[in-house]
């Protein structure tokens, strides 16, 4: 089973270096930079329609449209790591899989926000555990729970190396804002390039069968 396996992973430890897997990640997102940015703006598009039109709507979207719409960066991210061709409706299988990416963003999100509305720590600590959940779920097989559980117990073995890297994915989002919020077309994707490669380098052993 996959969650013995996975078990057997966090017994056995693991560790991995921060800026190979940003260099990667890097270098997945210009393996498709017309695709990556072109769907990145789109996003961007949808968000800045909400806010501005629709404000009352916003949460809709936040709950309905967000989780399929990034997890399309996870297929592409596949499919680039298997060397098979990327076309742009591969970006939007998301929604295929939008009954289990919901209810993860859903239940993942309230529970981190519980936590830091009780003591902060916890919620930061759920905030950096959970990163891995969607992945589980689409790529592992697992239901929401299972995959937010799986995901926090994966994480925490190196919790503290995982909170770092998150800093440095925040860090450069926050450089793509700088730039005029022109730069999030690129280091958005790049961010969730590289956690895909870091989710793909622990993992792969255990799903590739």
């Amino acid at each position: 089973m996959n969650k013995d396996r996975l078990a057997d992973l966090r017994e056995r430890g693991y560790d991995f270096e921060i800026k190979d897997i940003l260099e990667r990640g890097l270098q997945m997102f210009l393996s498709q930079p017309l695709y990556s940015m072109a769907y990145t703006l789109l996003i961007l598009t949808i968000q800045i329609i909400f806010a501005s039109y629709f404000p009352n709507f916003t949460l809709l979207y936040a709950v309905f449209l967000a989780p399929p719409l990034f997890t399309g960066f996870y297929y592409v991210a596949n499919k680039i790591s298997l060397k098979q061709p990327v076309i742009y409706p591969d970006f939007f299988k998301g929604f295929s899989v939008a009954l289990v990416v919901i209810p993860i963003w859903l239940v993942g999100q309230a529970l981190t926000a519980l936590g830091i509305f009780a003591f902060i720590l916890p919620g930061v600590y759920l905030a950096v555990a959970y990163s891995f959940s969607v992945m589980m779920a689409i790529f592992g097989g697992f239901d929401f729970w299972t995959a937010l559980e799986e995901s926090r117990k994966l994480i925490t073995v190196r919790w503290w190396k995982f909170f770092l890297f998150s800093l440095f994915l925040i860090l450069i989002n926050v450089l793509g804002v700088l730039f005029l919020f022109i730069g999030l077309i690129v280091t958005l994707p790049v961010t969730f390039y590289a956690t895909y490669i870091l989710f793909e380098d622990l993992t792969l052993d255990i799903f590739s069968e």
